[in-house]
């Protein structure tokens, strides 16, 4: 009897679990037959363009339900349009995302035109690639130390007063002194570059590590060029004995301002979903986007088209928008006025129309 009754409660138990279902994944179910849209804030062919496609084509075996992701460029306004998209058009379940050129998350302080969202509220998944800008020289020109240029002048070449070419030293001219002197009209950043060598002008701004090392790797290894400076919110690894602009400030006011701007370019090159996306879902692609930027595919394909990986994760990249967006309004105002976007800038005359006789 014993026996007989074991075995019939084991057989009991057995037939129990059997029934029971396995565990169901909600966000796999969910994902699972569907297809992503990725908004793309740029045209293509373009750095943010051949990085988005580049994450989309390695991101999707990471994601839950493995979706298929169709990438679609969507320039305009100076991203506006695709964050304006973003926010206010496409579905908030998850079936979108977007990566946007770093400059847009400058606007909503700015307070310009146009703003119709919050960059606070999207859901960031992270971002792919952070490489601060910098400030050389080249070699003849003697500088060693940007200690050096508040004491003699160095020219450097720009391509206009509201280009990465020109706002930081414009900035550091009016808050600390130093003595910029540009020389402003040149067709393309690439340009300044090509002048620095030929000498028509001592360096340039607003290039990054990344870039110099690719474009110009003789430059560096050579020591053709000197950096003086980077912007960003932490030194660079890479380069660990060139100042950041926030550590030469003299006053706390003025590292408010340079922080500002160093914030954007902190942000680097990010993706983002819709505000008010299930939670699991978003976890899952911050999730799935951290797991990319360590795939052996994805980080061979990156080397292979010159495309940088130094990830940001996503909480991390909501906290630097979060804190840029929350910059008090006098220090934005300081900001605004230092790097010439006040609208101080001397504008265009219009040409006066011949009267018919």
């Amino acid at each position: 009897m014993r026996t007989s009754l074991r075995i019939a409660l084991i057989g009991g138990c057995l037939t129990a679990t059997a029934a029971v279902p396995a565990l169901a994944d909600p966000v796999a179910d969910f994902y699972r037959g569907k297809s992503i849209t990725m908004v793309i804030s740029t045209g293509v062919g373009g750095g943010y363009d051949r990085n988005g496609r580049m994450i989309a084509r390695h991101i999707t075996r990471h994601i839950p339900g493995n979706p298929s992701i169709v990438p679609k460029n969507m320039p305009g306004a100076g991203n506006v349009r695709a964050m304006n998209h973003m926010y206010n058009i496409a579905p908030k379940d998850g079936t979108a995302i977007a990566t946007v050129a770093q400059p847009v998350f400058l606007l909503q302080p700015l307070g310009r035109k146009g703003i119709r969202f919050d960059a606070r509220k999207f859901g960031y998944l992270g971002s792919s690639n952070v490489n601060n800008t910098t400030i050389y020289s080249w070699h003849t020109a003697g500088f060693t130390k940007i200690q050096e240029v508040f004491e003699k002048e160095l020219i450097l070449g720009a391509t206009g007063a509201g280009s990465g070419t020109a706002v930081f030293p414009i900035m550091m001219n009016k808050l600390l002194g130093t003595k910029f002197k540009l020389v402003m009209g040149y067709h393309a950043a690439g340009d300044v570059d090509l002048a620095a060598a030929r000498g028509e002008v001592q360096g340039r701004a607003g290039n990054n590590f990344e870039s110099i090392m690719s474009s110009h790797p003789d430059w560096v290894r050579d020591k053709k060029i000197v950096f003086l400076l980077q912007f960003g919110l932490e030194r660079d690894k890479g380069w660990p004995d060139v100042p950041l602009l926030t550590e030469i400030a003299k006053t706390d006011e003025q590292r408010q301002v340079f922080k500002f701007y160093s914030s954007v370019i902190a942000i680097g090159r990010p993706f983002l979903t819709t505000p008010d996306v299930p939670a699991d879902r978003l976890q899952a692609l911050q999730k799935a986007f951290d797991s990319a930027m360590k795939d052996p595919k994805l980080l061979a394909e990156a080397k292979r088209q010159k495309l940088g990986i130094s990830p940001t994760s996503g909480p991390k990249l909501l906290e630097i928008v979060t804190d840029l967006v929350n910059t008090p309004p006098n220090i934005v105002a300081i900001a605004k006025t230092a790097s010439g976007d006040d609208g101080s800038r001397p504008r265009k005359k219009k040409k006066k129309k011949k009267k018919k006789e």
